[in-house]
């Protein structure tokens, strides 16, 4: 077979994600934390764009000039940048002090050369004085202004040095605190501190049994039972009958009473008593000193109802990085700059500049134009409750807006609506549908969740519902439902069994 060779000519389409697209779909997907993060890093990397403090001391709920603010135009640019100093500048002015002012030297100099203050004005003299953080010309120390909890590890480690006397046991007891976890429990066991510091695994039990003495009460526990076990003893309340019960959790887990009447040979009373006082311990005691820092949720969407009868749909303005191009620079450094490295630099940071602020722009028209969507298809519920909830997918809202699905389920994510009804994740508002009994409309699936729950929370303890009775009176209602979806509903919501549920209600009434 012979090789050949030769020249074709092909014309062909093909899709390219160019940088700055994949950049506009980045900020889409982006919560109005990681924006606000991702904003101030392109200020402190790109020298022509700079943030706008007019917009950020606006009037909140002003959204349609935010967006308008984010528009970028070159023509207007310059004015805005020029603007911008003036506003500054006037600012400085009508300050009381200069910002030479905020270092110490220069402050107590000028506080030197300062006349005395009258009876009048000594007070604010005082104050302006005391900017520099120093206290009765005490020499500024900014460490002593920082303050923070304590962790867990350092709590139990200055008891363990008064706990403890001898060096070779508080080199033990340093080991098993290094092996706690951020709820108290040790993570590792006897044999292996042991191994690891070279002596014997008495000498560790016994390093042990004295750290779980230390305050908060559980702590070094090995696992759940040992921990209540401890707490309980700090009581004095470990008797046999509590002993018994702790080491049957799955029991009382289980709300199998009547095997913890046999295990523990006293009658329900006393069981009520005892897992009362159970209920009252701290399975994960080191949480009083977690380090977990939990971020506040800030809704993007505010919906209001309007006077006529509407719903107004605003974006939070506190969440809208305003950015501007700072053209008067680019001008300055583009009429001096001769290297040409220098001049293609300097043009991609306005080009990155202008395409940000548009993308900011457009991120900022989307949520708007899908977050109108929403409170247009779920009136109902923002009316009467969840419970009015209608089946809605991406799809519907890709449509009427004119969108693809893809964009819709990125402006979703990580977004949150402030509602009449309170603070839901966009998402919330997309559930399947669930099939009428009487063929008319569907059913939203969070919708039938809520009916479910209100059935089951309606109980007494002579009317517990089976799952079979559930699926019976909500098709009664109209809705088709499975029995595997009621109890994969009810699963989900945390809620028992029937039988379990029954075996509460005996027991507690």
């Amino acid at each position: 077979m012979a090789l050949k060779q030769r020249l074709e000519l092909r014309q062909g389409q093909s899709l390219v994600m160019t940088p700055q697209l994949q950049q506009a779909i980045k900020l889409l997907h982006m919560s109005n934390i990681e924006l606000q993060a991702f904003v101030d890093a392109e200020i402190e990397r790109n020298p022509l764009l700079e943030r706008d403090e007019r917009g950020e001391a606006g009037v909140p709920g002003e959204e349609s000039e935010a967006v308008a603010r984010s528009s970028g135009d070159d023509a207007a640019g310059l004015p805005e940048a020029m603007a911008s100093e003036a506003a500054t500048e006037d600012k400085i002015t009508s300050l009381d002090t200069d910002l030479d002012n905020v270092y110490v030297d220069e402050a107590r100099a000028d506080a030197a050369a300062r006349p005395a203050a009258g009876p009048m004005d000594s007070g604010w003299s005082s104050m302006r004085l005391n900017t520099s953080g120093s206290f009765a010309g005490e020499d500024q120390n900014f460490e002593s202004t920082l303050s923070r909890e304590m962790t867990l590890i350092e709590h139990v480690t200055e008891q363990m040095m008064l706990a403890i006397d001898d060096p070779a046991r508080r080199m033990i007891a340093s080991y098993l605190i290094g092996m706690l976890n951020d709820t108290g429990y040790l993570t590792g066991d006897v044999a292996s501190a042991a191994a690891a510091l070279g002596t014997s695994e008495d000498e560790v039990d016994e390093t042990l049994k004295a750290l779980q003495g230390l305050d908060p009460p559980g702590v070094f526990a090995r696992d759940l039972k040992e921990c209540l076990a401890i707490q309980l003893a700090e009581r004095d309340r470990f008797d046999p009958a509590m002993q018994a019960l702790i080491e049957h959790l799955d029991l009382v887990a289980s709300h199998n009473y009547d095997a913890l009447k046999r295990v523990c040979r006293l009658d329900l009373d006393d069981i009520k008593a005892m897992l009362a006082e159970v209920r009252q311990l701290n399975p994960k005691p080191g949480n009083a000193f977690g380090s977990v820092m939990l971020s506040p949720v800030i809704p993007d969407v505010f919906v209001r109802p309007a006077p006529d009868g509407t719903w107004l749909v605003e974006l939070n303005s506190d969440t809208l990085p305003r950015v501007l191009v700072n053209n008067q620079y680019y001008a300055t450094v583009a009429a001096g700059t001769a290297r040409e490295d220098d001049r293609t630099y300097i043009s991609d940071c306005l080009a990155s500049a202008n395409w940000l602020v548009k993308s900011l722009d457009q991120r900022a028209r989307t949520i708007l134009a899908v977050a109108r969507e929403i409170v247009r298809q779920q009136d109902a519920f923002l009316v009467e409750g969840v419970q009015a909830l209608r089946p809605l997918t991406l799809k519907v809202v890709a449509e009427a807006i004119s969108m693809s699905e893809s964009t819709v389920s990125r402006v979703t994510s990580n977004k949150y609506m402030a509602t009449p009804r309170g603070t839901f994740e966009l998402k919330y508002f997309f559930t399947t549908a669930i099939a009428s009994a009487a063929g008319g409309d569907a059913h939203s699936a969070e919708a039938v969740r809520h009916r479910v729950k209100e059935l089951i929370d309606a109980e007494t303890a002579g009317t517990i519902l089976s799952d079979d009775q559930i699926v019976d009176i909500l098709r009664q209602a109209g809705i088709e439902i499975a029995r595997r979806t009621v109890a994969k509903y009810r699963e989900s919501l945390g809620i028992p069994s029937s039988v379990r549920r029954r075996r509460e209600r005996r027991a507690y009434g």
